[in-house]
């Protein structure tokens, strides 16, 4: 029997996930899927492959299947990222706090690993903010890019244009540009709108700004939104998806725009964004 072939991606705490291995590899038998792991897996899991339905120490692989993950939604960033532009779906048992991008929680994991290796769900588009430029060619984030001032440094001097249409310049601590999937995270943290998945768009919200009038942006899926950080002396730090990247100098500028249909994310048959909403944030109140 030939099942999918299927990367194998688990988060930090290995021993969180030993009992969901040992499930995963009596469903790859059962469904003759073949499970891949990277040596860093490997080793964290002390893997030991048998050259049929378990590869240890293998390389990352762009023609697979499926990609599994075992992990919160930072690791699910980690392999949304890994497979940007590739079709390969994620799907992702949540081991984390929230789980926001999980297709099932640990309650349901021996059902989601058969519907993940049976390929018993619905892969959903997922955009991207990518950015252009000089050093912009190999950032990309499927839930956010921020500008931060560096710790013990003033406060950003950050301005903000469409085109050449300077739309506002604030003092803040930073500014965030997030995705509709990326907006339940940082962006909501900041007071910026929950942009539903399917939405085209993307949205531009500041931390901690010196202002009474700073607002939240939605942007156009078709306009390129440009950030300037307007300080003479004090670089701030770009972050991708939560990881540093990079800086941006002083009077130094960044463009950015959406990307469409970069990532695909398994979720269950029938399921929607509005209850994942609720059953992760629980009901909202305005």
């Amino acid at each position: 029997m030939s099942g999918p072939v299927v990367t194998v991606i688990t988060h930090r705490r290995p021993g969180e996930v030993g009992n969901a291995l040992d499930l995963l590899r009596r469903v790859a038998e059962e469904t003759g899927a073949t499970l891949r792991f990277d040596p860093e897996e490997t080793e964290k899991h002390a893997i030991e492959g048998d050259r049929e339905r378990v590869i240890a120490n293998a390389l990352i692989d762009r023609n697979v299947d499926l990609c599994l993950v075992l992990g919160g939604d930072g690791t699910i960033l980690t392999a949304l990222r890994e497979y940007e532009g590739s079709g390969v779906p994620v799907f992702a048992v949540n081991y984390g706090e929230v789980g926001f991008l999980a297709t099932v929680d640990p309650d349901r994991v021996e059902d989601g690993l058969r519907r993940a290796l049976t390929g018993d769900f619905e892969a959903m588009s997922l955009p991207a903010i990518a950015v252009d430029g000089p050093g912009g060619d190999d950032l990309g984030a499927i839930n956010d890019i921020s500008f931060h001032r560096r710790p013990g440094m003033r406060v950003a001097d950050l301005a903000y244009a469409i085109g050449e249409d300077e739309i506002g310049r604030v003092r803040c601590d930073g500014l965030v540009v997030s995705t509709p999937a990326g907006s339940t995270g940082y962006n909501l943290a900041n007071g910026g709108p929950v942009m539903a998945w399917g939405v085209e768009g993307y949205v531009v919200s500041f931390i901690a700004p010196h202002s009474l009038t700073a607002r939240s942006l939605v942007v156009a899926p078709n306009d390129t939104l440009i950030v300037h950080n307007r300080s003479s002396e004090d670089a701030v730090d770009v972050t991708v998806d939560g990881r540093l990247a990079r800086e941006l100098g002083a009077g130094g500028a960044l463009e950015v725009r959406f990307a469409d249909d970069r990532a695909r994310l398994a979720q269950l048959p029938g399921a929607t964004f509005y209850h994942r909403l609720r059953e992760k944030f629980g009901r909202l109140a305005f």
